[in-house]
C-alpha cells in the first residue's frame, strides 16, 4: 500500500513517512512562511502543502530519491513548475 503520513514536529516543520512500493522512507520537511505567504495560505494549511508537495514529488521520482531533510523552498530548483502547480493542487 502506498501512503503519506505526516506528523507536525514544530512550527512549520513536519515529519513525513512515505510508503511506496513496499518501501518506507522518512523525511523532515520545513514549510517556509514566505512560501505560504506567496500562495496566500494560512499556517493551518501547511500540512496540506506538505501532502501535496510529496504527491507532486512522487509523480516525478521514487520516494527513495526524495531528500531525507529539506525545505519546500528547494523544490522549484529541480521542478520549476512546482510554484504554479501546487496552488492548483490545493484548489486555488
Amino acid at each position: 500500500m502506498n501512503g503519506i503520513r505526516i506528523t507536525p514536529s514544530g512550527p512549520h516543520e513536519f515529519g513525513v513517512e512515505v510508503t511506496d512500493a513496499g518501501e518506507t522512507t522518512s523525511h523532515r520537511v520545513i514549510v517556509p512562511q514566505a512560501l505560504l505567504d506567496d500562495w496566500g495560505l494560512e499556517d493551518s494549511e501547511a500540512e496540506a502543502v506538505v501532502r501535496e508537495s510529496f504527491a507532486f514529488l512522487m509523480e516525478r521520482e521514487p520516494a527513495s530519491s526524495i531528500l531525507p531533510e529539506f525545505s519546500l523552498a528547494i523544490i522549484p530548483r529541480y521542478y520549476p513548475e512546482y510554484r504554479d502547480e501546487l496552488p492548483e493542487r490545493l484548489g486555488g
